[in-house]
């Protein structure tokens, strides 16, 4: 008998894009770059994907050097919804 739920297809990637805002919206540091949340979340490719989906979705801004910060949206998002894991 199969007693384990499968998980969504994109059940990794959207607890990474979750991890990542909290990351930027915690009390360490507000502006990051992109590599460094890789680092911290110990799967830097998966970041980069991550990080252009809460672009494109309003939730983080993309300086010109390549650092990232939480937009107005997405620290709203995170008070909202609680940081939950």
């Amino acid at each position: 008998m199969h007693d384990q739920d499968t998980p969504k297809p994109g059940a990794r990637y959207d607890l990474l894009e979750q991890m990542a805002l909290y990351l930027m919206t915690g009390d360490d540091q507000p502006i990051w770059s992109v590599a460094d949340i890789g680092r911290d979340l110990d799967d830097p490719t998966g970041v980069e994907d991550a990080v252009r989906g809460l672009r494109r979705a309003g939730l983080v801004h993309q300086t010109t050097d390549g650092f990232v910060f939480a937009t107005r949206a997405g620290w709203r998002m995170v008070e909202i919804v609680g940081k939950v894991s």
